[in-house]
């Protein structure tokens, strides 16, 4: 093992859960935190209960609308620009007709 490139490890790191329970384990950190653990996870309790308050499902659809959203304010900003673009098109349009000599020929 080389010198110096390795960080230090901790053989009694504790590690604690939002339940309350804390064990000890080896890491590189010295004080650990963790939301769910052994003791208070579905599979090892058998117990049904709610972990996450705001699941995945939840938060991929605020994104989701999030993302419409901006989609919309693009596509209308578009849409102006080309509303105003257009106009000043038609209108210098027919200032050429106009003023153009192969229209007055006819």
């Amino acid at each position: 093992m080389k010198s110096g490139i390795h960080p230090k490890y901790y053989d009694d790191c504790q590690v604690t859960c939002t339940c309350g329970n804390k064990f000890s384990t080896g890491s590189t950190l010295p004080k650990i935190e963790v939301e769910i653990c052994s003791a208070c996870h579905p599979l090892f309790t058998g117990e049904m209960k709610y972990i996450d308050t705001k699941g995945r499902i939840e938060r991929f659809r605020e994104k989701q609308a999030k993302g419409q959203a901006y989609q919309k304010k693009i596509h209308a900003k578009k849409k102006q620009a080309k509303k105003t673009l257009s106009f000043s098109q038609v209108s210098s349009h027919s200032k050429k007709k106009k003023n153009s000599p192969s229209s007055a020929k006819k």
